[in-house]
This record gives structure tokens, sequence and C-alpha cells, in this order.
């Protein structure tokens, strides 16, 4: 009976290599996939990398505000995508346990207004930046149209929605809605956030 050598390998290195590239040439695209994705090193995100690509994003800047049973708050948002026009359909994304987060689940509506460039201090206001600020609506003027919910003058444009749909997103949650009311102002510069500044726009051409 014949035995097997120790410390000698078995196979030849060209025999090796002739059964990999047969493997190779006769599995399926989708089977050398998993075969690559498996082998792969898992790689993990530093948020900090993803703080710097997001800061290279432009956005408009917003106010959203809710009201429920007498109470009222508002944040800044930038996170606001508009879905569909018909139906006319808007999403936002607001971190769970935010005061705004909470009114809005409850009264299922929100008001959003777009500032303009000379709104820069209503946005660090909405945006907490000023703590010991109790009541966020000191000293503006509002107006409703639909649901209740306070729309803030002097911006550029006011939308007034209805929440038809949530879905949790990590810590945020992303409440879709149905516009109800929409007015422009058709005058003024929007209000930019990018890199953690605020800019105005300037036309290229």
């Amino acid at each position: 009976m014949a035995s097997a050598s120790h410390g000698k390998d078995l196979f030849p290195i060209e025999s090796k290599r002739c059964f990999l590239i047969f493997v190779l040439t006769h599995l399926p695209l989708t089977s050398m996939m998993n075969l690559t994705m498996e082998n792969s090193p898992i790689m993990t995100l530093d948020p900090e990398h993803l703080r710097d690509a997001m800061r290279a994003w432009s956005a408009g800047v917003t106010v959203v505000t809710s009201i429920h049973e007498g109470q009222k708050h508002g944040m800044t948002v930038n996170s606001f995508t508009s879905i569909s026009l018909d139906p006319a359909t808007i999403t936002i994304s607001l971190q769970s346990g935010s005061r705004t987060h909470e009114l809005i689940t409850r009264s299922r509506a929100f008001a959003m207004t777009m500032l303009s460039k000379e709104q820069s201090k209503i946005s660090d206001v909405f945006a907490g930046r000023f703590p010991d600020l109790q009541d966020r609506f000191t000293g503006l003027e509002t107006e409703t149209l639909v649901t209740g919910c306070p729309l803030i003058l002097g911006g550029l444009a006011w939308l007034d929605c209805r929440v038809v749909n949530t879905f949790e997103a990590g810590t945020n949650t992303l409440f879709i809605a149905e516009v109800l009311a929409a007015r422009a102002s058709r005058d003024g510069q929007p209000l930019i956030y990018h890199n953690r500044a605020y800019w105005q726009l300037a036309r290229l051409i």
C-alpha cells in the first residue's frame, strides 16, 4: 500500500496552476463574484471622512416648523427633497428625539420656509445656536395656510404639508409628505450652506 510522504507536496506547482485555471474558466460569473467578495477585506467607514465628503455638498437652507395642541417648534433643515409633482410629494429627514420631530409625529403635519440670503440669523436660531432662547419664534412674523403650522415671512418660498408615511433610517426619520399648499416670492436669492458656512449665489453667465 502506498503511503503519503510527510513534508512533501503531493501536487506539483504546475498541476495546481492548471487546476486553478480550469476552475476560474468554468465557474459562473456570479460564483466568481461571491468568491471575490468573501475573500475581500471588510472596509469600515471613518465617520470623519464621511463628514468631510458631505461638507463638499452645497444646499439651500429651510426651517421646518410644526404645531400640536398649541405648542410650536421648528428647526433648520437642509435634508429636503422633492419626490413628485403629481401627487405633490416631498421628504424631509429629522433626527429622532428632537422636539420638532416629536411635534410632527403627533400632528402629522409641518410647514417649510425656504430662507433668503438675508435670513442667516434665523437659520442659526432654529439650528439651536442660541440655547438660552426659550422661544425661537420671538420677533418673527409668521402666517399659516392649511395645517396651522407657522410659516416665516421674508423667505423665498413656503410649503404646507401633511405627513403620509414615515421610514426609520439610522438615527433619523424620513417624513414623506403631501404638499397641501405652496407659495413663492419670485424675488430674492436663497441662503446657501456649504462647508460649515453661509454663502450666496453668484451667476456665472
